[in-house]
């Protein structure tokens, strides 16, 4: 069978791209190029570029290269712009998914796996997140994903397919320097970025209820995300049609924003640069977001192998390719 991955020439979808082929599954990438690089797909690895509100390209697609199943992680993914233009975001987010699925059942698609974020749980008041937590999301970002899940599940239901809705926590890390994230929207490349600048990182708000007063979060090693893709992508071949599996991608184990940073630091040899500064907090930051991983290892046999430490050392790689003066 073949595995349509959408957003297979972006960060974590090359990841997955990569992880299936060793695997020795047949995939194909669908990917709009908004902020995907061609270079990131594999030599043979059938790609057509394409948004997926192109309906008539999508089904085109589906039906030319014979897909039994769809990978889809093509989505618009930051927080605050999500805030600033909530209609492109539920636009390309949920119409796009919308677009997706009804070409899929259109096709005959057997299996659908979506790309779904902890940001489903807006602000959890519990030292471990499990999927049983109520969903309630603080920002059109985590609403479309939580819209999202209901309409890939619905859609399962309807026509007879097995999906799945995989919950990613904070993702970090590398597999391969060339696969390394180019954005710097999330900690450890703004930090990366700040220390090479000769700037002091920055911390919103140290006042919190956690043990040093700064934010914990979980962090997941992007190899360990496309794994657990794998595990579920193969777990939906086995199950019954109209099934569903939701499952936590994570640790388990949290690390506050000031111990990454100083880990950030030793890693990088910027370790006397990266006292950080602390300012205000920002608004709908819980204190404490850990994921209970119980269910997927349950479910799946899945366990994260990489810590903290690898996921930095490596992004770092990725980042001194990319930018070689920043060598210490």
């Amino acid at each position: 069978m073949t595995w349509l991955i959408t957003g297979g020439a972006g960060f974590i979808g090359a990841h997955v791209v990569r992880a299936m082929l060793a695997a020795g599954e047949r995939v194909a990438v669908y990917d709009d190029l908004s902020t995907g690089d061609p270079g990131r797909v594999p030599e043979g690895v059938p790609f057509v570029k394409g948004s997926v509100l192109d309906g008539d390209l999508v089904r085109a697609t589906l039906s030319d290269l014979s897909v039994s199943g769809v990978v889809h992680l093509a989505a618009k993914k930051q927080v605050g712009e999500s805030v600033e233009q909530p209609l492109y975001y539920y636009r390309e987010n949920v119409q796009g998914l919308q677009t997706l699925l009804e070409a899929a059942a259109d096709t005959g698609v057997r299996h659908f796996l979506f790309s779904s974020s902890a940001a489903v749980y807006g602000m959890p008041d519990v030292d471990l997140v499990t999927e049983d937590t109520p969903c309630a999301p603080v920002n059109p970002y985590g609403e479309t994903k939580l819209a999202g899940e209901w309409l890939v599940r619905a859609t399962g239901r309807a026509h007879g397919m097995t999906t799945a809705c995989l919950r990613y926590f904070n993702v970090a890390g590398a597999a391969d320097e060339e696969l390394a994230d180019t954005g710097v929207f999330n900690l450890v490349p703004m930090v990366f970025e700040k220390l090479t600048q000769g700037v002091a990182p920055v911390i919103f708000g140290d006042d919190y209820d956690t043990a040093d007063g700064t934010c914990v979060r979980d962090f997941i090693h992007v190899e360990d995300i496309a794994s657990a893709h794998l595990a579920a992508a193969r777990a939906l071949t086995e199950r019954e049609p109209g099934s569903d599996l939701t499952v936590n991608i994570g640790r388990g184990q949290g690390v506050s924003v000031r111990e990454m940073i100083a880990l950030i630091g030793e890693v990088t040899g910027y370790a006397d640069a990266a006292a950080p500064v602390s300012v205000p907090r920002r608004a709908g930051d819980p204190a404490r977001v850990v994921a209970s991983a119980d269910r997927i290892r349950g479910e799946l046999g899945w366990t994260a192998r990489h810590d903290a430490r690898a996921m930095v050392a490596s992004a770092w790689a990725g980042w001194v390719r990319r930018h070689p003066e920043a060598r210490r």
